[in-house]
């Protein structure tokens, strides 16, 4: 994810991030270019239509349309933004919610629980850690951490490795409600806790597999080149050659407003407007360990 100050004008309009649409939409502003310097050469120049030609009248279809392809873009951004807003929400909750469940077993578990404690500090970032890489596709052993009575050879990376390490958190609170060191009123303390875990898996692979349907995508795309390439037609007998930056700069601002909606429909991945999961990730596992590195306060009766 990209931090900037959102006052910085200047950056904003003469610089150009790796990531700018610019660069991706380079090859089709390009070949627009050349297309619509070859119709105003032929139309001007070869054929010498006037004014008063047929052709003019499709720029009377472009006013037309202009509404109606403006109402889609704002529908498909707005559409592509509630996703990356409501992936952020997600991890929003999962960083709530590791927090939430180290402080309250951190309080439950005395100081003499060295195993227990280590294990809860090692285990709850390296499930923020494996959902981050499951959403990817991906697994990273480099980036879990073993804990003292379970090493990292135990898990099926071909297997749903959250669901792993979620269950794993839930039997170990079990087990130790088995041994009498949580009493039955923490298990119900716990679970909120625990059961978010899973909860914002799901709602994070719901987002990730469920994509815009194909076939309002393909129309758009189908739309907003049809009406790029019949622009030169109907302008050209009134902006000469002054139509190719005209074209060219209408076909940068509907396609960049479609690569922006493309680019942050799927949160989850790692371009420049994505979520910062990383960070999100690494900042999970710090609070954990400043949490379960403070000592309980044991407060008077």
């Amino acid at each position: 994810m990209i931090h900037y100050n959102p006052k910085e004008w200047y950056r904003f309009i003469f610089h150009f991030h790796k990531a700018d649409t610019v660069r991706k939409l380079a090859p089709l502003l390009l070949a627009i270019g050349v297309y619509s310097t070859l119709i105003a050469y032929l139309i001007r120049d070869v054929w010498e239509l006037g004014v008063n030609s047929d052709l003019k009248n499709i720029s009377l279809m472009h006013s037309l349309l202009g509404f109606v392809i403006s109402m889609l873009l704002v529908f498909r951004t707005n559409t592509a933004y509630d996703r990356w807003w409501e992936g952020r929400k997600q991890w929003g909750g999962l960083v709530n919610s590791s927090r939430n469940l180290a402080l309250k077993i951190n309080g439950m578990l005395g100081p003499e629980q060295v195993e227990a404690r280590e294990f809860f500090r090692v285990m709850i970032p390296n499930f923020a850690f494996s959902l981050k890489n499951h959403l990817r596709a991906r697994y990273l052993e480099h980036e879990l951490e073993p804990a003292p009575t379970y090493t990292l050879d135990q898990l099926h990376p071909d297997q749903h490795v959250p669901n792993q390490l979620a269950g794993l958190l839930i039997a170990r609170v079990l087990q130790l409600q088995r041994q009498g060191v949580l009493l039955p009123e923490h298990l119900l303390l716990l679970n909120d806790e625990l059961q978010s875990l899973t909860n914002i898996s799901g709602a994070c692979e719901r987002i990730k597999n469920t994509p815009i349907p194909f076939s309002y995508s393909s129309f758009l795309k189908k739309f907003i080149f049809t009406y790029c390439v019949t622009l030169p037609l109907g302008y050209v007998f009134n902006l000469d050659y002054l139509v190719v930056p005209f074209v060219i700069f209408i076909t940068y601002i509907l396609g960049s407003l479609e690569v922006i909606a493309e680019e942050i429909e799927e949160p989850f991945g790692e371009d420049a407007n994505d979520l910062p999961m990383d960070t999100l990730c690494t900042n999970i596992r710090k609070a954990v360990q400043d949490i379960f590195s403070t000592e309980t306060v044991s407060l008077p009766v």
